[in-house]
């Protein structure tokens, strides 16, 4: 991610920012495009107000150009899927637009195409519902991108063609669709691509009229924002995502996932009485009777409870209790049925954590040097990230020979 995404993230145009800085709108431009780079002293000013620390800074200024009047030109995968999927929303909202007129409308089709049609819906849903479970086997999630793309793609044509009483059933495989666009992009840490597509699915599922499935769209909304350290943007968006799923199928487990995030946004603002709170309505999921989650774009049924309880223990220093529940789901979760390297990954990088916050450099290095490990054959930006925040505390251990090493093969990862 580039430093205009991260302005972007943040709220800031060109001309707000600039002037934060006390610099003119065109600085700003040609630091973004590689023509100049920020002095010492701006780049302290630039980290404290996108919150960055100043080596992840450094990763996102773009390198200097020979025309500093030419914008960098540096094709990646990454950029030419973000371009592909920016089309496709694009077509999406216009075909939107134009069958919720033709629905309105009350246009008539012919019997044979209708159930034609309705066939054509119902592949919709079961090639979703197929590719969520190969995103989630995935060792490298990136490599899903490309299908999903193809689906947005087919179900784009679908909308143009389809009748209009389809509209809602489309839409409701849009919202589906969108939401693993979003995870796919928020995983290769393309925030704003991530945050676009959130919207598309929480509006699509709107127009489907499928209270669920927008909950949901609100929730993964809310981790773009928790990620940019907006805290408080994310606990209203979580809430109005709580008012939302109430209306939903009460058989589901989508109010207690809401209720889960919440308890991360709270600890992250150091709220101990609400993260409880929430982390015991989160609970209650246990109670439900039968299959709570669809495998695809609901996935909580409450067997990560314990690895969340003890992540949400370290952000509030409770250390005792962190390291107990964290452990408890390593251990449990292993024995039953495995993890993925992604979420053992997350579990070690919280252990790590622990030991860094009480000094314990023999388990930082332990669980550390793991949960490095998962990183890699995961490819995943979630797990990067969680060392990352790690290295924080790491670089306050003093100069043990291991830590630093850890520290300086995480910054490694996460520049790559």
């Amino acid at each position: 991610m580039g430093l205009a995404e991260q302005r972007k993230i943040l709220g800031y145009s060109q001309e707000t920012f600039a002037q934060a800085l006390g610099v003119d709108r065109t600085t700003v431009g040609r630091w973004e495009r590689g023509g100049t780079q920020p002095t010492p002293e701006l780049r302290r000013k630039i980290a404290r107000l996108l919150n960055l620390s100043l080596a992840e800074l450094d990763a996102q200024l773009a390198p200097l150009q020979e025309d500093p009047q030419e914008p960098a030109a540096s094709p990646t995968a990454a950029s030419d899927a973000s371009g592909g999927i920016d089309m496709i929303r694009r077509e999406f909202l216009r075909l939107l637009a134009v069958t919720s007129a033709l629905t309105a409308l009350d246009a008539s089709t012919e019997e044979v195409a209708e159930a034609a049609d309705r066939s054509s819906v119902e592949d919709f849903h079961l090639m979703n519902g197929h590719l969520w479970q190969v995103y989630q086997l995935a060792r490298a999630k990136r490599s899903v991108t490309a299908v999903v793309q193809d689906q947005l793609t087919a179900l784009n044509d679908s909308l143009r063609s389809s009748p209009s009483r389809h509209t809602d059933s489309l839409c409701k495989a849009a919202g589906d669709l969108f939401q693993l666009a979003g995870e796919l992009a928020f995983d290769e840490n393309r925030y704003l691509d991530a945050a676009a597509a959130y919207t598309l699915a929480a509006s699509a599922s709107t127009q489907a009229h499928d209270f669920d499935l927008w909950a949901c769209a609100l929730v993964r909304h809310a981790y773009v924002d928790m990620y940019a350290r907006r805290y408080q943007e994310a606990t209203e968006t979580l809430d109005v995502a709580q008012r939302v799923a109430a209306r939903g199928d009460g058989a589901l487990s989508t109010r207690y996932w809401v209720a889960s995030v919440q308890a991360e946004a709270y600890a992250n603002l150091r709220n101990l009485d609400a993260c409880e709170r929430a982390m015991d309505e989160a609970q209650k999921v246990t109670h439900l009777p039968g299959p709570v989650q669809n495998a695809g774009w609901l996935r909580f049924d409450g067997s990560r409870l314990a690895e969340e309880r003890g992540a949400r223990y370290v952000q509030l220093g409770r250390l005792d209790l962190a390291e107990a529940a964290l452990k408890s789901a390593l251990d449990s979760t292993a024995l039953r049925r495995g993890m993925s390297f992604r979420r053992r990954g997350v579990v070690l990088a919280d252990l790590a954590m622990v030991g860094a916050k009480r000094g314990d450099a023999e388990q930082v290095v332990h669980y550390g040097r793991e949960a490095l490990q998962a990183a890699r054959a995961s490819g995943s930006g979630y797990v990067a990230r969680r060392l990352q925040k790690l290295r924080a505390d790491l670089a306050v251990m003093g100069k043990d020979r291991q830590v630093a090493e850890l520290n300086a093969e995480i910054g490694v990862l996460c520049a790559t």
